[in-house]
């Protein structure tokens, strides 16, 4: 039926529950949005989130942000040398195994505006944002 008698439906409100419910189901697995345009991808989380990094980093280094494995990469997040002061991680600390998580961050987002995930290839793709 039309008009302004016609029988009343759960429509919207079914529709509401269910949006509701996916988003609630895919908040733990950290599906937040698309990275940036330099690599985007649906299933890429967006470059502000610290569980982002904090799951790249368990990839990375276990979760060790002071990591110095004497492999050539340092930090949290793996940085060589010559990306931390290409990208003024030198400003914060030498070298990124003494800069603290959140500057190791703000040097990662700055690599993944540029690179985007592509700079952690194995990881990334290993945690399926590329």
């Amino acid at each position: 039926m039309a008009g302004r008698h016609r029988k009343p439906t759960n429509t919207g409100r079914q529709a509401a529950r269910i949006g509701a419910l996916t988003a609630i189901a895919a908040a733990p697995l950290g599906i937040v949005g698309t990275a940036s345009a330099a690599e985007s991808s649906s299933s890429a989380p967006t470059v502000e989130k610290t569980a982002t990094w904090d799951k790249l980093a368990h990839c990375e280094s276990t979760g060790n942000w002071e990591a110095d494995t004497g492999n050539g990469f340092k930090g949290g997040l793996q940085f060589t040398p010559s990306t931390w002061k290409a990208f003024d991680g030198d400003q914060y600390a030498a070298s990124p195994e003494n800069a603290s998580k959140q500057q190791q961050i703000e040097v990662a987002k700055k690599v993944q505006d540029q690179q985007g995930w592509k700079a952690w290839p194995s990881c990334t793709k290993q945690l399926g944002w590329r």
